[in-house]
């Protein structure tokens, strides 16, 4: 037995006499432990014992199931890298396949600021994930008379040379390439003054000069005919140099052709990327399917872009009213090629309209107006829907670089497949009829279900819900991007 001083008891409880109290202390007697306390092996007596023929052998077990796990873990990795697919390789890519090219025809109409007010605009065309901007044309010119064109000096009401270097620069660091138009007679009348080959020596030297000025490219129009003179070998070599730190790019267009004479162009111009008009939604979506699978088939997706806009055909609002706008937006951002755009075409802007609205889309509107306020709100939508897109179309492999695969067209619809590797695919389905189209999308290598990622109907078809693909209905003038994902 031994004694305890319990100083920290209740006081109050503590038996308080002259025998037990000590400064508050109180003194109890425990009884002690009489059993053996348990010390464990002395460092000699474990090293005794270590060294017995016994535990010897049990080390050199444990030892070598060590090593067989370890050779065992090592194996099975080997065999699942050696059986896992392969990643199919990226595809080389340019700057002007990895995003919209964005076309600014009129300058001043664009802005009265001229080329001062395309620099303050950079920004927003950083979130609308600009890569190119085709600028121009700018050179000095009158309206068909070839003696007065010079493609070398910008016109004074547009910029001088400091507001366009300003621009490159700045546009550069943005990761936004400029493309400046050269299209030679762009007033009035035949674009080659009627004499190409005169002209196209005057091009080859702007090629030149402009390059160096730090352009990312050069845009020539109707391909056709310039490819047939002399001086295009030359034009030619000029962006085939390889000691450029970055690939300046040719590119050209060509309108109102049949699928097999712009595949002949593409062939013999050579040019990085030719700009086609052909996959038009009011046409015949049979047509379209067929002009759009002779182009993919015959050439490389990076050698295409889709414009449905321009100097010469309009705004996409005003390309034909029974089509609206967001079903083009969807046609060219998930076709393989590039989409090319130009100024307002992300608002639905219409020929004519000032490009001024799409900057007051943020200034509230009079609360009795109610016409105007419907108006801007549609505007925001449509701007919403292309932005989702561009953001999609650079984010998702499958519509980047991935294979297009035809499913399903008729007379006002199409549907069509994105495909990448391992990647998540896309699904684009449109209807521009009148009328409630159902499309049987059933086969062997889809699901039965893909979920909608965009679409214009977002009554019937909610962004996020799961639809059926075996009797996919549109509604008139209706459009839908679905995804599924790869399972192998």
């Amino acid at each position: 037995m031994k004694d305890v001083e319990l100083k920290e008891m209740d006081q109050e409880k503590q038996l308080m006499t002259r025998e037990t109290q000590k400064n508050g202390c109180v003194k109890v007697t425990v009884p002690e432990n009489s059993g053996a306390k348990y010390t464990g092996l002395s460092k000699d007596e474990l090293i005794k014992v270590a060294g017995t023929a016994g535990w010897v052998r049990i080390r050199w077990a444990l030892l070598v199931l060590f090593f067989l796990g370890w050779v065992g873990m090592l194996a099975g990795a080997v065999v699942l890298i050696v059986h896992a697919p392969r990643c199919k390789p990226i595809p080389e890519m340019n700057w002007w396949n990895e995003g919209l090219l964005y076309q600014i025809s009129d300058v001043k109409a664009f802005s009265e600021k001229g080329l001062k007010g395309v620099e303050e605009q950079l920004d927003y065309m950083s979130q609308m994930k600009v890569k190119g901007l085709v600028l121009g044309p700018i050179h000095t010119v009158q309206a068909n008379q070839l003696d007065t064109l010079n493609l070398v000096r910008v016109k004074s009401e547009v910029a001088t040379e400091n507001d366009l270097e300003s621009l490159l620069n700045q546009a550069n660091k943005k990761g936004i390439s400029v493309v400046l138009n050269l299209t030679p007679n762009y007033e009035n009348g035949s674009v080659w003054f009627d004499n190409v080959t005169a002209v196209a020596e005057k091009i080859r030297d702007a090629c030149t000069h402009w390059l160096k000025k730090g352009f990312g490219g050069i845009f020539l129009p109707e391909l056709g005919d310039i490819i047939e003179t002399d001086s295009w070998p030359s034009i030619q070599a000029i962006f085939n140099q390889t000691d450029e730190t970055k690939k300046v790019a040719l590119i050209g267009s060509v309108t109102r052709l049949s699928a097999d004479y712009v595949s002949l162009v593409l062939n013999r111009s050579g040019v990085d990327l030719l700009l086609t008009g052909l996959a038009d939604p009011a046409e015949s979506g049979q047509k379209q399917a067929r002009g759009i699978k002779k182009l993919y088939s015959s050439h490389q997706q990076t050698n295409l872009g889709w414009s449905l806009s321009g100097p010469s055909l309009g705004s996409l609002a005003s390309r034909s009213k029974a089509v609206p706008v967001r079903l083009y937006q969807m046609l060219l951002f998930t076709l393989p090629g590039t989409p090319v755009f130009s100024a307002g075409d992300e608002v639905g802007l219409k020929t004519g309209e000032k490009p001024q609205i799409m900057w007051d889309l943020e200034n509230p509107v009079e609360e009795n107006n109610a016409a105007a306020k419907t108006l801007q709100e549609e505007r925001i939508a449509v701007r919403n829907f292309f932005k989702t897109l561009s953001d999609l179309r650079g984010r998702e492999r499958s519509l980047l670089h991935g294979e297009y695969v035809s499913l399903n067209s008729s007379s006002t619809s199409l549907a069509f497949r994105r495909l990448w590797d391992q990647s998540d695919r896309f699904l684009t389905a449109m209807n521009w009829g009148n009328d409630t189209v159902t499309m049987n999308l059933a086969s062997s290598d889809l699901p039965d279900q893909a979920r909608v990622r965009l679409t214009t109907d977002t009554k019937n078809l909610a962004v996020d819900s799961m639809v059926s693909l075996e009797k996919l209905q549109l509604g008139p003038k209706q459009a839908v991007l679905l995804s599924y994902p790869y399972v192998g």
